[in-house]
């Protein structure tokens, strides 16, 4: 079963039209990453509690806290990192949620041109952080759903795989995203066959390989891209899932701090997504 949620910054930066699209579009939950400009860790706390009145008052509820944590890095100090991870683990008590997104750290330097041939000279410090962070994870009660973002250690089917299996906790698990393989030139479906047995949450959003060369670097509507993201739903159905599958379309526009899709187009985005998950036999909850 699929309960749905969304980035709901991509709507809008006002957290009031958000919910207004949200409910409009049937959708109760939202993966909490930023209002009014601003991340999520970077909020005051009268920021903070006005938007937990907001949502509380309009029947709205959490799916995780939608964290920049991982995109950092691997060569930079991790302890002032951490201390960030702290309040996201902090805010989940706020929010009464379970979920962090998180990510496997940026090339040293956040080097645009870094060799990924070279990340397992950086791989034992990459599992030694994600091993600290599911370690408070789990003694706060918090799940770590890493997702497979262009450019980190964790970026294709094998990298993904070996994280969840090295670290191996129950507090750290797979967000699969289509997209962010496919804009990566890996294949979903390897993605999908390495990871499925660890992942505990989605993220919809569908992508055009090439795209990017092609000069526009913005999503698709779920099921016309190459992120064959049926493949994964009809794999999930069939094992049982129950989790979220979190609106993320990026119809006008994505990049590393989020992205645009607008009040007009994302109701079409969730009732394309709709649509597949009842050709793939799910259900939504």
């Amino acid at each position: 079963m699929f309960t749905l949620s969304a980035f709901a910054d991509e709507i809008s930066h006002d957290p009031r039209e958000q919910i207004a699209v949200l409910k409009a579009s049937r959708v109760r939950f939202i993966e909490f990453r930023s209002i009014y400009k601003t991340n999520v860790l970077a909020l005051s706390e009268e920021q903070i509690k006005e938007f937990k009145k907001l949502i509380d008052g309009e029947g709205i509820g959490l799916s995780a806290i939608g964290s920049p944590i991982g995109k950092y890095p691997i060569d930079q100090p991790f302890e002032p990192h951490y201390d960030k991870f702290k309040r996201a683990i902090e805010l989940c008590g706020v929010f009464g949620t379970k979920g962090v997104r998180v990510f496997s750290f940026y090339p040293p330097g956040n080097d645009p041109k870094f060799d990924p041939a070279n990340w397992p000279n950086y791989r034992d410090e990459v599992l030694i952080r994600l091993a600290a962070m599911a370690e408070l994870a789990a003694k706060s009660g918090v799940v770590l759903f890493h997702e497979n973002e262009h450019r980190i250690y964790g970026d294709s089917p094998d990298r993904v795989a070996d994280i969840l299996k090295s670290v191996n906790s129950p507090a750290l698990r797979a967000a699969y995203d289509a997209a962010n393989y496919a804009y990566g030139n890996f294949d979903p479906v390897e993605g999908w066959e390495k990871t499925k047995a660890y992942t505990a949450h989605f993220h919809i959003k569908d992508w055009k390989t090439g795209g990017h060369a092609a000069g526009h670097d913005y999503g698709v509507i779920a099921g016309t891209g190459d992120g064959q993201i049926a493949h994964s739903i009809k794999g999930a159905v069939a094992m049982g899932y129950k989790g979220y599958a979190v609106m993320e379309p990026h119809l006008r526009g994505g990049g590393p701090t989020g992205g645009i899709t607008g009040p007009d187009l994302f109701p079409y985005a969730v009732e394309a997504f709709r649509n597949i998950l009842r050709d793939c036999g799910g259900t939504e909850g």
